[in-house]
């Protein structure tokens, strides 16, 4: 989190509207059963025969709940998205991609947004945390918690916690404002980082920015798409 190694956590929100319908087309695979019910006409004794025939068409709901629970099982376990591959960073975009139909109008008004939130995943591994997070970064440094909070009305507070050289507690962190530029689009300015490792504390380097698009947040998830296209999934902390 900083100029050069302060790439920041981001921002995210929406919530839910439609429904995606899956229309199943296959007959039930029940058997033709006959009933023979004799009867008599005309002092003639005759068989009428009747046929069942097939169950009515399922239908299957997806609605956000299944979608969110999907996509934190995607992510899980993955350090922020760095272990996942190629294919399996697609997937997380595609459930993200289904989820954003959910969103609220306007989520850069919803108050879910605000709240501490735990930076479950990004696409782009060096986006929270800078350097820290590069795969050199990561060598020296082990990622204990990757957080953002976002305090009303407009204040941003990204931290990185990390254990150096491995035994070296320390964290990185920024704090910054937020200016909303449209119904979707929020741009935080950030102060320079503040680092911590053991008993030392400083800041250093220059203000940086991001802008992100909101979209989705509930009380549990948000989504937030970055500017260069750096998806981030956020979770909230208990």
């Amino acid at each position: 989190m900083a100029t050069a190694a302060a790439s920041s956590l981001t921002i995210a929100s929406s919530f839910s509207e439609p429904r995606t319908q899956i229309r199943s087309s296959r007959r039930s695979s029940l058997p033709l059963y006959q009933f023979s019910i004799p009867y008599k006409a005309n002092s003639r004794s005759r068989r009428l025969v009747l046929s069942s025939v097939s169950a009515p068409n399922v239908e299957l709901r997806t609605g956000p709940d299944d979608l969110i629970s999907s996509l934190l099982s995607k992510v899980a376990n993955s350090d922020g998205g760095v272990t996942l591959s190629p294919e399996e960073h697609k997937e997380v975009a595609q459930v993200a991609g289904d989820l954003q139909k959910y969103c609220v109008s306007e989520p850069v008004k919803c108050p879910l947004i605000f709240g501490d939130w735990d930076v479950v995943y990004c696409s782009v591994p060096t986006s929270p945390g800078g350097g820290y997070r590069s795969v050199i970064g990561r060598l020296f440094f082990r990622t204990n918690e990757m957080i953002q909070g976002i305090d009303s009305p407009d204040v941003v507070r990204n931290r990185v916690s990390f254990t150096a050289l491995g035994f070296l507690e320390g964290d990185v962190s920024l704090t910054g404002k937020l200016k909303v530029l449209d119904s979707e689009w929020v741009q935080v300015i950030f102060e320079p980082p503040e680092l911590k490792v053991g008993s030392l504390e400083f800041k250093y380097g220059f203000e940086s920015e991001v802008k992100l698009r909101i979209t989705y947040v509930d009380e549990k998830l948000r989504l937030g798409l970055g500017s260069r296209g750096s998806l981030f999934v956020f979770r909230r902390r208990q």
